[in-house]
């Protein structure tokens, strides 16, 4: 069973930054796409960014795309999400999530996501 371990998560200002960081309990042969979702309180949980294990594809959701940064770290079995320009409607509990449903593909359906981290609370003051 993966765990998926969310870290970097706070109260940050309108403009500020701020990155998250993933790290999967264990080597994940399985994994063929990480993403993050966020659900704020009142909403449906949402895509925002996702990347192949490879690292060779990602995406995102159109409200971050020129904001938020997908990457993943082979060495340190990490992906990250640093964002910038924050602004208070991406306030939200931030998950990272773990599918090994396609190859080359990145959902952006909750569903097809078999595993998920505990989240992290993301504040962004105006």
């Amino acid at each position: 069973q993966v765990q998926l371990v969310e870290s970097g998560g706070g109260l940050v200002q309108a403009g500020g930054s701020l990155r998250l960081s993933c790290a999967p309990s264990e080597r994940t042969f399985s994994i063929s796409a990480m993403g993050w979702f966020r659900q704020a309180p009142g909403k449906e949980r949402e895509f925002v960014a996702g990347i192949t294990w490879s690292g060779r594809l990602t995406y995102y959701a159109d409200s971050v795309k020129g904001r938020f940064t997908i990457s993943r770290d082979s060495a340190k079995n990490l992906v990250y999400l640093p964002m910038n320009n924050l602004k208070p409607e991406d306030t939200a509990v931030y998950y990272c999530a773990a599918t090994s449903k396609y190859n080359n593909y990145i959902s952006r359906v909750s569903q097809d996501y078999d595993y998920w981290g505990q989240g992290t609370q993301v504040t962004v003051s105006s």
